[in-house]
């Protein structure tokens, strides 16, 4: 079913199940993202809290139209005590991978970080096995800076990571 542009939103109320289902079931969360259950509940906690916007983290819901399709989050990182920049990732639900909604919503999602915060640097993770999630990320400029060894336990074992960075200065995608 084609949703148009993805667009992105604050999280409502009604909203949350969908979020949690990333954390409680595996076909949702797919390979990448899958990393046991968690603690669902921690959305709906911190929606009641600040609707899951913050200065330090926060999620918006990509949608299509009326359709829930994923998410995208961006959380704070301290370099020191004068700077700070963003790590921001995506959540697709399985039946909206591969089809360009992740690229768009993470565009929109580059250019909203770099219109309302004052940040000059953001960054993406991925796993070095997640070459739609690489793909993706050089298709939106960001560029590639190295391999993270060893940064993440997931199924049993250590996994390497890729680090992408854009700065606010580069091109905008």
């Amino acid at each position: 079913m084609d949703h148009g542009s993805p667009t992105l939103r604050p999280v409502r109320e009604d909203d949350l199940p969908f979020l949690e289902s990333f954390f409680s079931d595996p076909h949702v969360a797919g390979d990448f993202a899958w990393h046991g259950h968690t603690d669902a509940r921690r959305w709906a906690r911190r929606w009641h809290e600040n609707g899951l916007i913050s200065d330090d983290s926060s999620v918006l819901l990509v949608a299509g139209g009326e359709d829930r399709l994923g998410f995208v989050a961006w959380h704070k990182v301290i370099a020191n005590p004068l700077t700070h920049y963003y790590n921001f990732g995506i959540g697709l639900h399985p039946d909206h991978r591969g089809k360009g909604v992740g690229t768009e919503a993470q565009r929109l999602l580059i250019r909203y970080l770099f219109a309302y915060t004052r940040t000059h640097r953001l960054e993406a993770d991925t796993e070095l096995e997640n070459i739609a999630e690489q793909r993706t990320l050089e298709k939106l400029g960001l560029t590639r800076e190295g391999i993270i060894r060893e940064v993440a336990f997931r199924d049993g074992a250590w996994r390497d990571g890729v680090r992408y960075s854009i700065l606010s200065t580069d091109p905008r995608p």
